[in-house]
């Protein structure tokens, strides 16, 4: 369905970038924090006010093309009381976990039948509530599977350390330094020789949940 730039994809799209990604930077530092690091505290980022979240590029390209970012949460794992790659998955998990949850309660009211999918594609309102609600779940979708690819600094690369092996996390970070330029090759330079990767995978696991949460 081509949605371009619709009234209703900038409002769903505002709405991921003022509630649904402070919510995931505030997920990971409220679990940092229960978990006993008082660093994002001392941040400001035990918080759902947007401007303590918001990054200005990060924002604006999510509101034009719906990939964006927020300000990292610094935490510290040394100060947690477990185990700090555990601690450190558990608050990088925590994240995309939140968006997961925002993507699901925006399904409720299509499942309670408040809201009609055929609603999508029938309305001729600028301001469609329903493509609202679900275009909100898939960017909320997409964010959080895109935390998760196991590179760093992404979520799933703290994630995936916390629960292999050591021997095989301590392989990880070895490869940081390098994470980000095989992120950014896979990202864009991958897609321009006719491979999107990152898309199709994120796709596979996207779509069934979609179908997950909307239909079944």
């Amino acid at each position: 369905m081509p949605l371009g730039l619709s009234p209703a994809v900038l409002l769903a799209r505002l709405i991921v970038l003022l509630i649904g990604m402070p919510i995931h930077e505030w997920a990971h530092a409220w679990s940092a924090y229960e978990l006993g690091d008082d660093s994002p505290r001392l941040q400001g980022r035990l918080s759902l006010n947007p401007m303590a979240h918001l990054d200005f590029l990060g924002g604006l390209l999510l509101l034009l093309t719906g990939f964006g970012w927020a300000k990292p949460v610094y935490v510290n794992p040394y100060r947690m009381r477990t185990n700090p790659r555990t601690g450190m998955a558990l608050s990088a998990f925590a994240g995309p976990a939140a968006n997961l949850l925002v993507a699901a309660l925006c399904a409720v009211p299509f499942r309670l039948g408040w809201m009609s999918l055929a609603n999508i594609f029938t309305s001729q309102s600028l301001l469609n509530p329903a493509l609202v609600l679900f275009y909100i779940a898939d960017v909320s979708i997409g964010l959080a599977l895109f935390n998760l690819l196991p590179f760093f600094p992404l979520d799933g690369e703290k994630v995936l350390i916390g629960v292999l092996p050591p021997r095989w996390g301590d392989y990880l970070l070895a490869l940081r330094p390098y994470s980000p330029y095989i992120l950014l090759g896979l990202l864009f330079v991958l897609p321009r020789l006719g491979l999107d990767l990152i898309g199709f995978l994120i796709g596979l696991i996207r779509y069934p949940l979609e179908l997950l949460l909307f239909w079944m």
